[in-house]
């Protein structure tokens, strides 16, 4: 007999509560509204353990570093998303924690490794689900047809691999987390192309489709690189991922992605956040001898178009020069990202 979910306690309905620390609080996850309940199956086995990215994400020296508590709106908000098993769309400037969000809820709630699909201006929407390598099947058919003794080329299967959001996508029992990174750098028909995946949580593989009246069931690779078996033709999920889209405002989004969407703004880093981070990626004395240059970044950025990243670069880089050349190289690692080009 299996374990009964734990129910949790009154008043605090929030699974991710953004301590940083692990726990199973996602047992505690009621079931999904009944316009968001996906039935898929047979289940496949969950996604593998977090892999390096979170550790790059959170930092190596996290455990060492009091972990910045979300505000009460931001954990509200994410939490909104994880009951209702909408995406949540993550808008803010460059170096706010945009990304790193969704590590920090899979590591969190011990979701395993993140699905990341970074979007650029060519990015389709088959390019998150899946890919077919014909090319690779008639070449490995024709040399095994030529009589060189090589093997004969293996099932359609062995052509196909699922994208992050295809994998995202398999009947699992607890949600898989999917970054969808820098979706404002899409092109103008990705938004709208997702709208379908993200509402009815399905897709079709055409290519299987055809042949599924012969064969039903067919192995192809995860993006995880793991054999997951397709049935008909048609991936369908059973719990709904954790989405995460992050868009760096440099456009606007449909009204029906948007009305699909939970949407969370994040605010830049203050100096306790700012102070965090440092001591998150880089420990507790690159922390205090950089506190100069996090007061100096926090001043700038008032006015200026600032990244995190620019001052964990600094702070590192610093810490093995003397000054006047310590500054220098500080001032030259953050320059403003707004300037006049």
């Amino acid at each position: 007999m299996s374990e009964p979910t734990p129910e949790p306690a009154a008043g605090e309905w929030l699974i991710y509560r953004g301590a940083g620390e692990p726990h199973d609080g996602i047992r505690a996850l009621p079931g999904p509204p009944p316009w968001r309940d996906f039935d898929g199956g047979p289940l496949v086995a969950p996604g593998p353990e977090a892999d390096s990215a979170t550790t790059r994400r959170l930092g190596a020296y996290r455990h060492l570093a009091e972990m910045h508590r979300p505000s009460a709106e931001e954990l509200e908000i994410i939490n909104a998303a994880l009951y209702l098993r909408r995406p949540l769309l993550v808008t803010g400037s460059p170096g706010t924690g945009k990304s790193t969000l969704a590590h920090a809820v899979a590591h969190e709630l011990g979701l395993g490794r993140v699905l990341h699909w970074p979007i650029v201006s060519r990015t389709a929407l088959g390019d998150g689900l899946y890919h077919y390598d014909a090319i690779a099947r008639l070449q490995d058919t024709q040399i095994a047809a030529g009589g060189s003794g090589a093997a004969a080329p293996g099932g359609i299967g062995s052509y196909l691999r699922l994208g992050p959001l295809g994998t995202a996508l398999l009947p699992t029992a607890r949600p898989r987390v999917l970054l969808i990174d820098e979706l404002d750098k899409s092109d103008i028909d990705l938004p709208n192309d997702l709208l379908n995946v993200l509402e009815e949580g399905e897709f079709t593989l055409p290519e299987l489709e055809r042949i599924a009246e012969r064969e039903p069931e067919v192995e192809v690779l995860t993006d995880d690189g793991a054999k997951v078996t397709v049935r008909d033709g048609r991936v369908r999920c059973h719990a709904f991922p954790f989405v995460v889209l992050t868009s760096n405002g440099e456009r606007d989004f449909p009204a029906p992605l948007l009305r699909r969407c939970i949407h969370l703004e994040m605010d830049k880093p203050d100096a306790e956040r700012l102070a965090t981070v440092v001591r998150a990626h880089l420990g507790d004395e690159l922390a205090r001898v950089g506190e100069d240059l996090i007061n100096r970044f926090l001043e700038r950025s008032r006015t200026e178009e600032l990244a995190t990243d620019q001052l964990l670069n600094a702070i590192y880089l610093t810490h093995h020069a003397e000054p006047p050349t310590r500054d220098r190289l500080a001032d030259m690692l953050i320059q403003r990202l707004d300037r006049p080009r």
